[in-house]
């Protein structure tokens, strides 16, 4: 019971990741010293994409799903979670590289336009 707790709990931390990752630009806005945690972060999700290597978080769930007496699963956070819901069935190595662009683009925009925000005051 508590393996199983534990993959869910992997989950929901894997999808905060996530989020940051594409969205934690925005909270630079708000909280301008949240650059050097993001930054990072948004590099690391453009390179798992670009590079086509399972995040660290992925193996781990399975590992407990397996443990809790459940099955893991073969394919990646995103492919297994998030392309079902956003996109059609089956993560092609195009749709991989265009997430990581996605990322990229977003965070760019975003933190060109926090960048200008702190010129000005």
């Amino acid at each position: 019971m508590i393996n199983l707790f534990l993959a869910d709990l992997v989950v929901l931390i894997h999808l905060l990741f996530v989020c940051f990752v594409v969205l934690g630009a925005v909270f630079a806005l708000k909280w301008p010293r949240i650059v050097w945690l993001h930054l990072p972060a948004a590099a690391w999700g453009a390179l798992i994409e670009f590079a086509n290597w399972p995040c660290p978080l992925t193996p781990l769930e399975n590992w407990l799903r397996r443990r809790a007496g459940g099955a893991g699963y073969e394919t990646g956070f995103i492919e297994h979670y998030l392309v079902p819901l956003l996109y059609p069935p089956g993560l092609t190595r195009g749709l991989q590289i265009g997430l990581g662009i996605g990322v990229l683009m977003v965070n760019v925009v975003v933190y060109t336009w926090v960048r200008r925000r702190v010129f000005r005051s």
